[in-house]
């Protein structure tokens, strides 16, 4: 790492400490040529692999504004959405991997929507799983409705029906 005062071209770790919110390693370095003392933040980069193979970089803002879409009318607050948005990273970035398929993304915030609010759920699910019939609708309510009655009264939700896919459960 260069000393950003006399450009030297390495420096000594002093202290390392991960940030609050764990995505990153605040480092204080020390130049040993001028000794004077700066300070780094390392974060490991998530990449995004689209449907059409493009890659991008991983992005909260662009989950809280899908979140946004489906919450849309509903009682939700901007910081429940910053707050999926963030259970959601910590979730991709826990599997460890630097690049995560867009659908995988997809399937982490359906869980936490679903707590959150079923309405945003189902809409978020109807574009995400691409519901094309009443059919696909009333299959989510349907399996909505047993899982709360399930853990309403401590059992176990019994399996999807015919015609909805396990994804639509959440994660």
């Amino acid at each position: 790492m260069n000393c950003p005062f006399c450009r030297y071209a390495d420096s000594r770790v002093v202290d390392s400490r991960s940030t609050e919110d764990g995505t990153a390693i605040r480092r204080r370095r020390q130049c040993p040529e001028c000794g004077r003392r700066f300070s780094t933040i390392e974060s490991a980069s998530l990449t995004v692999v689209k449907r059409s193979g493009a890659t991008e970089p991983f992005s909260r803002a662009k989950i809280v504004s899908g979140l946004r879409k489906s919450c849309q009318g509903r009682p939700v607050g901007e910081d429940d959405l910053a707050l999926i948005a963030q259970r959601v990273e910590e979730a991709v970035r826990s599997t460890g991997a630097a690049e995560v398929d867009a659908h995988e993304v997809g399937l982490t915030i359906l869980g936490p929507l679903r707590e959150l609010d079923e309405v945003a759920y189902l809409r978020f699910a109807s574009v995400y799983q691409g519901f094309s019939s009443l059919e696909d609708f009333e299959s989510a309510i349907t399996l909505l409705r047993v899982e709360r009655d399930a853990a309403s009264s401590g059992e176990a939700a019994s399996p999807a029906g015919p015609g909805v896919s396990a994804p639509l459960r959440g994660t």
